[in-house]
């Protein structure tokens, strides 16, 4: 059964939300309109979410979207979590609804409130999407300490420079500033604040500094699904990757494949043969990049260069926004913002909006397919899709 996408939503990243709740309504009735889908034609609803626990002590937010319309007040609802991949485990399970005919329309959104709180209790929970007591013990800050640890062990192995995550900094903030909806489209970048200028870009942890990190967002994103017996075409999610690791991340580091995290790899792969595509069918793709060495890393597993060799892409601007194969044209994570359970969510919608021409300013010319890689934890969970129209 084919799974169409019929219209998304997103709320405006840079703002600070009141409640879950409103994030939740605010996408939900959005992608609705969107799509031009009654309520009433709407027969599930996923939602991705990890830490509504921690952060508001909300937890049971299927219950929410019943609480939206009548039409809703039955309606059977679910949440997932997967750390920063929760948006996309709540995308496989609608998609898994639909290709098996127990429903015909699904919403699906991801949300995340996050900002209620200060920087270091924010961080502690996130730290739970760690091994807790097992890794980053004593971090105050315990992904970037983690992420750190995933730059030294690049750069072990192939050699890794600051210019090139300075580059991918750079890139994805002046995409952001395109960006209506980008956490970071009204803020002011120094000339040399991508740098090694430790009083413009301080060091955060090891090799990262201030500019390589993702901050703290409030935010929501929703999309309408639907199979091909619901008679509403739309661009289609042909492919999907779905992998899971240990949890540890020495456990991960400790293989010595030629990629260096295999599970990556085989989800790309995973996605490409499904959707009957390589990487040189791409016309754009939305890239988790929590941290700059993560698009780093994840470039050469996506296909871009040969393993060890993601510089290339950077150097030769592949990854531009006018380049060959445009990443995060919305602003990434990094520039457009990461409420870690709506990030899967927000980067397929952004996907549907390239694909159908409607991306506005961050349009790229002719996309007609796409591809979007969502991470979670320290590259513990890795889902893929990729839509073509």
């Amino acid at each position: 059964m084919t799974v169409h996408v019929l219209g998304g939503y997103q709320t405006d990243f840079a703002l600070r939300a009141s409640s879950l709740y409103d994030l939740l309504r605010e996408a939900s009735l959005g992608a609705l309109e969107a799509a031009a889908v009654r309520a009433q034609d709407v027969q599930v609803a996923h939602v991705g979410n990890m830490a509504g626990e921690l952060f508001s002590g909300q937890a049971q937010l299927g219950g929410m979207i019943a609480a939206m319309d009548p039409a809703w007040s039955m309606v059977p609802a679910s949440r997932h979590e997967a750390a920063c991949a929760s948006g996309s485990m709540a995308l496989m399970a609608a998609m898994a609804d639909l290709e098996a005919g127990r429903y015909d329309v699904a919403l699906v959104v991801g949300v995340e409130l996050m900002r209620n709180v200060g920087a270091k209790e924010a961080a502690g929970h996130l730290g739970s999407a760690a091994w807790a007591g097992r890794e980053a013990v004593g971090a105050a800050y315990p992904w970037p300490a983690l992420f750190a640890r995933i730059a030294d062990e690049v750069d072990a192995r192939h050699g890794l420079r600051h210019e090139h995550l300075a580059r991918i900094a750079e890139i994805n903030h002046a995409n952001a500033l395109r960006n209506p909806l980008a956490q970071a489209r009204s803020w002011d970048f120094p000339q040399g604040c991508f740098g090694e200028d430790d009083t413009l870009n301080p060091v955060v942890a090891g090799r990262l500094r201030k500019y390589d990190c993702g901050r703290i967002t409030d935010g929501a994103a929703a999309l309408v699904l639907a199979s091909s017996r619901f008679g509403r075409p739309g661009p289609v999610i042909a492919g999907w990757g779905h992998r899971t690791a240990p949890m540890l991340l020495e456990d991960k580091l400790a293989t010595r494949e030629a990629y260096l995290f295999p599970h990556l790899r085989q989800a790309a792969v995973d996605a490409y043969t499904r959707a009957g595509v390589g990487v040189g069918d791409l016309d754009v793709i939305e890239m988790h990049d929590c941290f700059t060495i993560t698009e780093y890393a994840a470039l050469d597993h996506l296909g871009l260069t040969p393993p060890g060799e993601s510089w290339r892409a950077i150097e030769e601007g592949v990854i531009d926004f006018d380049g060959p194969l445009p990443v995060n044209p919305s602003g990434g994570l990094i520039g457009l913002g990461h409420p870690v359970g709506a990030t899967g969510v927000r980067m397929l919608n952004d996907a549907y909006k390239q694909v159908t021409g409607t991306a506005g300013a961050t349009q790229v010319e002719g996309a007609r397919t796409a591809l979007t890689l969502n991470i979670g934890g320290s590259c513990t969970t890795v889902a893929t899709f990729v839509l073509t129209r």
